[in-house]
């Protein structure tokens, strides 16, 4: 209950003060997303600006589809892939591929050209595309800062387990149960994969000062302090507080598959267009013309 201490982080449990269906839409060439924000109920969720769940959706052979040539500026894209196989270009000549379970961390900062395509043996084969994409702000001072990638296979993405194995994680960003993650952010940012198999309690302490949401994607939750039921597709708000508990009951179907995200916000203007984000209208019209002017990445 909120004001019990629970550990020696957590003195508050978080409650859900909103729960938002994810909105399905077609991204990208074409191919499916559900999308919790941003939305007509859910524009902004500082410092995060997107969270897409792509998938899961069965190719067939010479099917598939991704996101040709386009620019951003001003934030940082995270995919997360869970099945499938994608492949990254940029103007800048960088290029690789993404497999199963793994990250890539791209800074845009002043500005790249890049295409997300399914890779060329994928798109041949056809199969299974399932991950995710969150896009995570930059402050003012850093919005101009040196484009970067960090690709993180999924053998390097430390995981961790509680000590009666019904909790699984993987610390893509931030830290739990002892786990630090290997990503460099450039705010701090927690973003968690939890596997929570019938049974499972898990309390995350975060920084009281942290924005937070847990996404299910499969199976379902109970969240926070007053055990609110969060579904498969949906995106439970916490409140303030310093943990958030999530938990599946012990008569429940099967196991639930969550992201767990959570952030400092910024507390500054946004400006957004399209595949740029800054802080004034200024900033995006010279975006904009420094794109077409080819200057931009």
């Amino acid at each position: 209950m909120p004001g019990t201490k629970v550990n020696e982080r957590v003195s508050v449990l978080r409650s859900v003060t909103q729960v938002v269906s994810a909105q399905a839409l077609l991204e990208g060439g074409g191919f499916p997303v559900r999308r919790p924000f941003p939305t007509a109920s859910l524009s902004l969720f500082d410092p995060f600006l997107l969270l897409d769940h792509l998938g899961p959706v069965n190719w067939a052979p010479g099917e598939a589809i991704g996101a040709p040539d386009h620019p951003h500026r001003g934030f940082e894209t995270v995919t997360y892939l869970l099945a499938g196989r994608m492949q990254h270009r940029d103007s800048a000549g960088h290029q690789g591929d993404l497999e199963p379970g793994d990250v890539q961390w791209m800074t845009a900062g002043s500005g790249v050209v890049h295409s997300e395509l399914p890779h060329p043996e994928f798109f041949a084969s056809g199969g299974v595309l399932h991950g995710f994409q969150i896009w995570v702000n930059l402050p003012a001072a850093q919005k101009l800062m040196a484009p970067r990638y960090q690709d993180i296979p999924a053998g390097k993405i430390p995981t961790s387990c509680s000590a009666d194995g019904k909790v699984r994680i993987k610390v893509i960003a931030g830290e739990a149960l002892g786990v630090q993650a290997m990503i460099d952010t450039v705010i701090p940012i927690t973003y968690l994969h939890f596997t929570l198999e019938p049974g499972a309690r898990h309390l995350q302490p975060l920084d009281g000062d942290q924005n937070a949401l847990a996404y299910v994607f499969g199976g379902e939750l109970l969240a926070g302090a007053g055990d609110t039921r969060v579904s498969e597709g949906e995106a439970a708000l916490f409140g303030a507080g310093e943990g958030a508990l999530l938990v599946v009951p012990e008569e429940a179907e099967g196991p639930a598959e969550v992201l767990l995200l959570a952030g400092r916000p910024l507390n500054e203007p946004v400006a957004r267009h399209g595949p740029f984000v800054m802080n004034s209208r200024e900033e995006i019209e010279q975006a904009l013309r420094d794109y077409h002017d080819g200057t931009l990445g």
